[in-house]
C-alpha cells in the first residue's frame, strides 16, 4: 500500500462524502492504483475530471501514484461540440431531456428500457455522449465522453446540456422525431389529412412527417410552447444561468 494526498475543486464536491469536501486529505492506495482509479474510488466519475496535477505537475488519468504523491483534481470545463459529435445515449430515467434534445435536433438514443450496458455500447461503438444521472455509470471503461446531470426538470437538464457542450449554434429545431429519433420530412396536407383531427385540418397548411413511426406534426400550441423554451435555452437570460 501507498498513502496519496488528494484535493478536488469544489465544483465536484456532489460527488465527495461531506467530510472529504473542501480540504486536502490522505487515503491509503493499492500499490498499482493509478489516477483514474483512485479518482473513481473516491467518488468522481472520469468524464466529470478535468486537468490534474501530480506533485505540482500536469499528470494523465492513467499515471500510477506513488507513496507520498499530491493530487490535485479539477473539474471538466465546458466545451463546444462540432455539430457531427453532438450524438448522444441517454439512460432510462432522461427521457424528458432525450425528447427536448431530439426536439432540437440532436441525434438522441433513448428508451425506457435501456441498461447501462447499452448505455456504455452507444458512448463506446458509436462515440455518441453518454448522459445520465447514475455515476456509477459514467465510471465504465467504456464511456470515453459523458456527463452526470444534476439538474431534476427536463426543462433545466436541457439547458444544463447546452451549457455543458455548447449546442446552441448547432441546434436545428424539429428536425427530428421527438418519438423515434428518425429525420422528420415536409409533407402535403393531402398526404395526411387523414390523420389530422378536424381542427388541425381546417387551420394548418404545413406539415412535418416520420417515415418511421408515421407521426404527423405540425405547428400548433405545444409547437410554439416548445419554440419559446429552444429559444430561452439558446440564448439564456443571466437569471437563468
Amino acid at each position: 500500500m501507498v498513502t496519496a494526498t488528494f484535493r478536488f475543486d469544489t465544483t465536484l464536491d456532489t460527488f465527495l462524502p461531506r467530510e472529504r469536501r473542501g480540504h486536502t486529505f490522505a487515503v491509503p492506495c493499492a500499490r498499482a492504483a493509478t489516477v483514474k482509479h483512485m479518482v473513481e474510488a473516491l467518488g468522481v466519475p472520469h468524464t466529470e475530471v478535468g486537468p490534474v496535477t501530480l506533485d505540482g505537475r500536469p499528470a494523465p488519468l492513467d499515471e500510477l501514484l506513488a507513496d507520498g504523491a499530491s493530487v490535485h483534481v479539477t473539474a471538466v470545463a465546458p466545451l463546444v461540440l462540432a455539430s457531427g459529435d453532438a450524438r448522444f445515449v441517454a439512460d432510462a430515467h432522461l427521457g424528458g431531456l432525450a425528447r427536448f434534445l431530439r426536439m432540437a435536433g440532436f441525434d438522441t438514443i433513448y428508451d425506457n428500457a435501456i441498461d447501462d450496458a447499452a448505455v456504455e455500447a452507444g458512448a463506446r461503438d458509436d462515440g455518441r455522449v453518454a448522459l445520465t444521472r447514475d455515476r456509477e455509470l459514467l465510471k465504465r471503461r467504456g464511456v470515453l465522453r459523458g456527463a452526470y446531470v444534476r439538474a431534476l426538470k427536463p426543462e433545466h437538464q436541457l439547458q444544463e446540456v447546452f451549457l455543458r457542450f455548447g449546442l446552441a449554434a448547432s441546434m436545428r429545431p424539429f428536425t427530428l422525431c421527438l418519438t423515434c429519433n428518425a429525420p422528420l420530412r415536409t409533407v402535403a396536407k393531402a398526404q395526411v389529412e387523414a390523420q389530422l383531427p378536424p381542427s388541425v385540418r381546417a387551420s394548418h397548411a404545413h406539415f412535418l412527417a416520420c417515415d418511421v413511426c408515421r407521426g404527423v406534426f405540425w405547428q400548433g400550441s405545444h409547437w410554439r410552447r416548445m419554440r419559446a423554451l429552444l429559444d430561452g435555452v439558446a440564448a439564456p437570460t443571466p437569471s437563468a444561468c
